[in-house]
């Protein structure tokens, strides 16, 4: 576009008309670019030192070109700027800041010129339009547009939307879907985003929310917000499952994004490239909502650890590979739309491995307690893990086991009791052998185990401990040759928090004096304290062992024709004779 001050004035308008026009621009900023043009080219025309301005009246094309000179206090370039003294030579009132014209012949543009102003006008252009694209399309992030695929480049698709151009990345893009030049596409905008290059409209068909949009337009209740959809899960043009919910009790939600025949769901499966979608009811109970979410396979167990945000899933045999799916698909996407770690057992194997746990806890119990295997097995059986579970619960409960009586309780009790201490004089042997000093099991949160495992890695004192970090006793993984690597820390093993070993460490800088008590986190400092016998009598945490009864054992209570009582006593006695 070439801009000579020998055109029709009109023309000028009318160019800076049809250019806003065809870039959706305001005209303004086009008269602004000609007018930025015209004052490069006069500046190369009659110096680079002077301060040209151009202006163009809008009304009638009229082109005023003028060289200003500005009133300074101190003159820093002479070419367009005086100061005081020497304005009031020309206008007596004259003051700081005032600037005087002098109007300049027009010019005749060149070659060399046209180029120039081109491009200058072009890139004012250019940027006008993509700072309207911005605004307009800034507002609409989260909405589905239809474009026309304009080309594709390294597997990215640009598609033009009609006021502006969005980019569809390898990444954004449903995998084996192949679109070509000129078709047309319904995308979700994810982002805009100002960039180096400009604003950039960011398009996803893989995106999960972009399913969630297509429901709303399919299905009516979840435009209105009757029904809800919580979550998605997307392994994008093959398989999806979502989570959907009512508002309204009279209304199924899984029914309602189905539609009649399947009408709904197939106009977005068809959308999706064929992408299968597992329509799954919310359920605010974790165990229900994964089950659900595992469908079509059928769950006969789960066991949570809530804290870790982990289920144990035990599935019927013949139903594993139903419930892991393709590659491990089905468990991955029912993991990734519960947020939760989802471990698939048969029945077999939970049968298999609780057995096995249960003849651990046997032998366990009869060489820390000295007892018979079948008295082993009945508090293995009615739910006791530990050792310290039996010596620190209520009397009461040992008690009511079948065929126990007070005498017998007390007497478990007592046994369970015994080994602790000998456990704990060995532990605390073993700590003073290794050099660590008493005063770090004075440490809130140390117990002996701990200070055995301190000293074998020679922390020995308070110091010791202050001077080392969470990650140092949690231990922390490494990035080598391209994979993660874990490193194990001193209480590897412990399973202790994050939260836990910087507490552990922060008292430990207060018994060393490094800080103060008043350097604790507020909420450590007002914690109360909860003793062994507390945390018992709320009760032992149950246990399922559902598949290793006494009925499997043949080994039921009525049936073993002893007296429990008479065999602790027998034990006993047995015991006193080899002494």
């Amino acid at each position: 576009m070439a801009i000579g001050v020998s055109a029709n004035k009109l023309e000028v308008l009318q160019i800076a008309r049809a250019v806003a026009q065809e870039k959706m621009i305001d005209e303004s900023i086009v008269l602004e670019a000609i007018e930025e043009a015209i004052e490069k080219a006069a500046r190369s025309r009659y110096g680079a030192e002077l301060d040209i301005h151009c202006d163009i009246n809008p009304k009638t094309g009229e082109m005023r070109l003028t060289s200003r000179t500005t009133v300074v206090e101190e003159v820093e370039n002479d070419a367009h700027q005086l100061t005081l003294e020497q304005a009031r030579h020309r206008d007596p009132e004259a003051e700081i800041g005032a600037f005087y014209e002098e109007e300049l012949p027009p010019i005749e543009f060149g070659r060399v010129a046209s180029q120039t102003a081109k491009q200058v006008i072009m890139q004012k252009v250019r940027e006008a339009e993509r700072q309207r694209q911005f605004n307009e399309y800034k507002d609409r992030v989260e909405e589905i547009v239809s474009g026309i695929v304009k080309r594709v480049e390294y597997g990215n698709v640009i598609v033009d939307l009609g006021k502006a151009e969005g980019v569809i990345r390898r990444s954004d893009g449903i995998p084996r879907e192949s679109l070509q030049m000129g078709d047309r596409v319904r995308t979700y905008i994810y982002a805009v985003r100002e960039e180096t290059r400009g604003p950039q409209i960011f398009l996803s068909r893989a995106h999960p929310d972009f399913m969630t949009a297509l429901f709303a337009q399919e299905v009516p209740e979840v435009y209105e917000g009757v029904i809800e959809i919580p979550r998605v899960a997307r392994d994008p043009g093959s398989r999806a499952k979502i989570a959907v919910i009512s508002n309204d009790s009279s209304i199924d939600p899984v029914g309602a994004c189905v539609g009649m025949r399947g009408s709904r769901v197939q106009a977005v499966v068809n959308e999706l490239a064929g992408e299968k979608i597992d329509i799954i009811p919310w359920n605010s109970d974790p165990a229900t909502f994964i089950v659900n979410a595992l469908q079509p396979a059928e769950v006969t167990k789960v066991v949570l650890d809530e804290e870790a945000e982990r289920i144990e899933v035990v599935v019927p045999d013949d139903q594993l590979s139903l419930a892991i799916g393709r590659r491990g698909q089905n468990v991955r996407l029912a993991s990734d739309l519960t947020g939760w770690t989802i471990d698939i057992l048969t029945e077999e194997e939970d049968s298999e491995r609780r057995q096995k746990e249960f003849a651990e806890r046997t032998s366990a119990f009869m060489a820390a307690l000295d007892v018979d295997e079948m008295i082993a097995q009945l508090l293995a059986t009615e739910g006791f893990a530990e050792v310290e579970d039996i010596a620190f619960v209520n009397l009461g409960e040992i008690a009511a086991i079948e065929s126990f009586d007070e005498d017998t309780a007390q007497e478990i009790q007592t046994r369970a009791r015994e080994h602790l201490e000998k456990c704990a004089a060995e532990q605390d042997a073993r700590r003073k052998e290794l050099g660590v000093d008493d005063a770090v099991l004075d440490v809130e949160g140390v117990n002996l185990s701990m200070t055995i495992r301190f000293g074998e890695n020679q922390i020995c004192t308070i110091e010791d401990l202050a001077g080392l970090t969470p990650d140092e006793l949690r231990g922390w993984y490494e990035t080598r040759n391209g994979e993660r690597v874990r490193e194990p820390g001193v209480l590897e093993g412990d399973d202790i928090s994050p939260e836990d070993a910087e507490m552990m460490i922060m008292r430990a800088r207060v018994m060393a004096g490094w800080i103060s008590e008043e350097d604790l986190p507020s909420s450590e400092i007002a914690e109360t304290e909860t003793t062994e016998s507390e945390i018992f009598d709320e009760g032992v945490e149950d246990v399922d062992l559902e598949n290793i009864g006494l009925s499997d054992l043949g080994l039921e209570a009525e049936k073993l024709g002893v007296d429990l009582a008479d065999l602790l006593d027998a034990d006993a006695a047995e015991d006193d004779k080899q002494s």
